[in-house]
């Protein structure tokens, strides 16, 4: 047995850590265990979460969305104007060599950083008077249609999540996974969209780095999907992407990528906010598990409780058959000996009834009179003298 696991589990583990391919045991145990230890659903479960497709854990379309804490100070944001990015309408370039450039770059990064918050929060305050939100009918039909459209545009992408915004981050707060959000935008006036589609995000090893660490949603902000999570996001720079995970039991926007980068560069900066929020991911996973080992543990402490309890029931079942046994046996013995105590009282009150109806013995000579020799059951005789008037039953009752 390791950490808790039967011989059984461990071998479990073994078994859906070789099918998949995930590396950590804990993930590959905490899923076991949300599943009841079911084997074939946790790997139906994993398959669909790798093909997009949403999870029992978010079923239905109308499953609500958690709250999701948008706060800059709590998320490292990352822009095209920083080292590694690049833009189609122009940005600071290269990292400058020189001493002065260097500090005038930093300069100009701090305020493009600035500005970017500010904007942020002043789209924020003014968008607090306006009622210009769209109403949803079908957020499954807006994704889908995007990931169609998408598909046509750019064959060549990280695998989507079919669902809604919604259920995704339901998904990812159940699995204790990371959930990449992209808002798109149409790339005819938006070069930089353009660039980020066609060549970062169609990039082999950015797919393959995103399949493997996170769920990836996105959807076009023109549709009223998009348009309602990019004013829930707070985004109003496109190209825009997201990374949100479970923090101190909340959804947390962890990372902000805004514009266009390399590939290389959009893989650093994810792991960057991937390194420093996996600890709390890592923190859900042990408190999941203390909580589910707890639990079973109380199951445990419950199936044993009620397993004693029965046997106490049975055995004071069987006692209490003994002693109704015993009770009947007794009570049958009383019934004989009173009965045997009536007949003895019906006796002797018939004797005394009896011997109520004989006459006086008539005197020996007298006339008129016969004798009468009664033999006891005990062999004694007894002789009695009767007159001749008297009837039968009168020395019959004489023997009594």
């Amino acid at each position: 047995m390791e950490d808790g696991m039967t011989n059984e589990q461990t071998e479990k583990v073994l078994q859906f850590q070789d099918i998949t391919g995930i590396e950590d045991m804990n993930i590959c145990r905490d899923v076991l265990i949300r599943h009841q230890w079911d084997l074939e659903i946790a790997f139906q479960e994993q398959m669909n979460i790798r093909e997009g497709i949403p999870t029992t854990y978010a079923a239905s379309r109308d499953v609500r969305a958690p709250a999701v804490l948008d706060d800059r100070f709590l998320q490292q944001v990352f822009s095209a104007t920083m080292p590694g990015g690049r833009s189609a309408r122009g940005g600071l370039g290269p990292v400058p060599r020189s001493i002065t450039g260097i500090i005038g770059y930093v300069i100009n990064m701090v305020f493009q950083y600035c500005y970017s918050t500010f904007a942020s929060v002043l789209s924020t305050l003014l968008n607090m008077g306006r009622n210009d939100e769209r109403i949803v009918t079908d957020p499954v039909g807006d994704v889908m249609s995007f990931i169609r459209s998408y598909n046509e545009r750019y064959p060549v992408h990280p695998v989507f999540y079919q669902g809604t915004y919604a259920q995704a981050l339901n998904d990812a707060k159940q699995e204790l996974r990371f959930l990449l959000i992209y808002l798109h935008k149409d790339p005819t006036n938006n070069p930089d969209v353009e660039s980020l589609c066609r060549t970062t995000l169609s990039d082999q090893s950015v797919i393959d780095y995103i399949n493997r660490n996170m769920l990836f949603w996105g959807c076009d902000v023109s549709s009223p999907e998009g348009y309602r999570v990019s004013h829930t996001l707070n985004v109003n720079t496109y190209p825009t992407m997201m990374l949100i995970t479970l923090r101190n039991n909340r959804m947390v926007v962890v990372g902000r990528f805004e514009g266009d980068c390399m590939p290389e560069e959009l893989i650093r900066r994810m792991q960057t906010v991937i390194s420093a929020n996996e600890i709390w991911l890592s923190q859900a996973r042990a408190d999941r598990l203390e909580r589910n080992l707890t639990q079973t543990l109380r199951q445990q402490q419950d199936e044993a409780y009620r397993l004693s309890l029965r046997a106490d029931e049975e055995k004071e079942r069987l006692r209490q058959l003994e002693r109704d046994a015993e009770r009947e046996a007794q009570e049958a013995i009383e019934r004989e000996r009173a009965e045997e105590e009536r007949k003895k009282e019906e006796i002797a009150q018939l004797k005394i009834e009896l011997a109520e109806k004989v006459p006086n013995e008539p005197p020996a000579g007298a006339s008129d009179v016969i004798s009468v020799v009664f033999k006891l059951p005990n062999g004694a005789r007894l002789e009695r003298r009767f007159l001749n008037s008297h009837s039968l039953i009168v020395s019959w009752s004489n023997r009594y």
